[in-house]
């Protein structure tokens, strides 16, 4: 194929980073866009409350156990083919799932959708990384992070609009011709790239961590229904725990491992990561549960709910590309340290909402929390980034979102599990309220740690550092 005149030249990055912002936002609208749908969902394919957390945890689960080998297959075999082979099966599977006739497989259609994000999202920073030079980095991920804010910020009101006028299915099946748009705008604008070190393929690995991360949130999930101490959710845990130090043991002493934890001894990348972490486990339960909440017990319309999420939205549009530009110039520890005080603020505010509360209650956290999401995400994604050389872009940048994923599907699973635990076999909405609010209080003191994380781990000039070793290394 050739490529017109107007997308080569210095503008060539830029272009990239569009097509690469196709499949990404097609990702994480997946993450959100469900939450809106999930009274309708459950109505009409009769599906209880477990149903629905693995519908939205069963995705991100499968995007995280996956994301660490999508990295290192992108890296090894090509960025662009890997991201390519990503958006066909994502693109599939939404038709599978716009297709699903009952919970379970609107269950297994999202697991594959997971897999094929899993594909795609790794592989979109490392092409950032492998295109851009330090100097202009922060600016192109603080686009990055800005489509992947909007996705997640407008997924509610896209998930809204199309369950209110056309029905749940289309949630789905409006991923198909992005995904058509996208595979074509990848052979067009996007170089290939590929690591030229890379070994081969860590699946023990991959076992391991996918197996302990699906029991540990199997375990959350099913906890209430067949009791903490049942023989079923007391193994879920140990079987958890038994291979996730087996992964990190196998981790620790593979040649070519499929998580380099040598990337770890850099602090600002830890800091990266855990605050990554807790920020998604802070948030993405809060999603699942205010979406509920607005529609269950203030009443609200699937538009309505999703239109109520606009302020954040249009707050995070705004912030994420100033927030990218600033690292450049400042680093990214303070602005992360204020992002997640600020999230903490929301969660903390949410946690005083009632039964009769309005829209005019919800603005004040909405808009607290769209500022500290931007704040926190970009920065986060940019240091991490810059802490790992660009051979190894791949792998970094499927660590950082491997992380966001888990701790979005723990963070489903954990306020589910306090929100079951609080209701405590009662259905009355009064019940619903004493769960809603103690999870949030919860959530509330996981994003007042993650601040505390991000300043005393992210190191206050850590783009200097990278700069110059960068320089050296290119000098060299």
């Amino acid at each position: 194929m050739r490529v017109p005149e107007i997308f080569m030249g210095p503008r060539r990055k830029w272009f990239t980073l569009v097509a690469v912002s196709f499949g990404l936002f097609m990702i994480m609208l997946d993450n959100t866009v469900v939450n809106v749908a999930l009274p309708t969902i459950q109505q009409d394919l009769d599906a209880d409350l477990s149903e629905l957390q693995w519908i939205v945890a069963g995705y991100a689960l499968a995007f995280a156990a996956l994301m660490l080998t999508g990295g290192k297959v992108a890296d090894a075999y090509g960025r662009r083919l890997i991201f390519v082979l990503g958006i066909v099966i994502f693109t599939l599977a939404s038709l599978w799932c716009g297709l699903a006739d009952s919970g379970d497989a609107l269950i297994a259609a999202r697991v594959v959708q997971g897999a094929g994000a899993a594909l795609m999202n790794p592989a979109t920073l490392s092409i950032i990384a492998a295109t851009f030079p330090p100097a202009e980095r922060g600016a192109a991920i603080g686009i990055w992070a800005g489509v992947s804010a909007l996705a997640l910020a407008i997924g509610p009101l896209v998930g809204g609009l199309l369950t209110e006028h056309l029905g749940w299915n289309w949630i789905f099946f409006v991923n198909i011709p992005v995904g058509i748009l996208g595979i074509a705008a990848s052979f067009l604008l996007i170089d290939e790239s590929k690591d030229e070190t890379h070994e081969r393929l860590d699946l023990p690995g991959l076992i391991t961590s996918g197996i302990g991360l699906f029991a540990l949130t199997y375990g959350l999930i099913e906890a209430n229904e067949y009791g903490w101490s049942s023989a079923r959710i007391v193994g879920a845990f140990a079987t958890a725990a038994v291979a996730l130090v087996v992964f990190l043991l196998l981790e620790r002493h593979q040649h070519a491992p499929m998580l380099p934890l040598d990337l770890f001894r850099n602090r600002t990348y830890t800091g990266a990561n855990t605050v990554m972490l807790l920020v998604a486990l802070a948030m993405f339960g809060v999603f699942f549960f205010v979406s509920l909440y607005m529609q269950n017990i203030l009443g609200f319309s699937p538009v309505q709910t999703g239109a109520a999420f606009l302020p954040m939205t249009v707050l995070i549009i705004l912030i994420a590309p100033i927030a990218g530009r600033t690292t450049d110039r400042i680093g990214s520890r303070s602005l992360m340290t204020i992002g997640m005080l600020l999230v903490a603020a929301e969660l903390l505010y949410f946690s005083r909402l009632e039964a009769d509360s309005t829209f005019w209650n919800l603005l004040p956290g909405l808009l607290v929390g769209g500022a500290g999401m931007a704040m926190t995400m970009t920065p986060s994604a940019a240091a991490a980034t810059r802490a790992v050389p660009v051979d190894k872009a791949g792998v970094g940048a499927a660590v950082l979102n491997a992380f966001r994923q888990v701790g979005g599907s723990l963070g489903i699973a954990l306020m589910g599990a306090i929100m079951a635990h609080e209701a405590a076999g009662r259905t009355s909405q009064e019940a619903f309220m004493d769960g809603f609010q103690r999870s949030l209080l919860v959530a509330a003191l996981i994003a007042a740690a993650g601040a505390v994380v991000a300043f005393v781990l992210v190191r206050p000039h850590e783009v200097d550092h990278a700069a110059a070793a960068e320089a050296q290394e290119m000098a060299a």
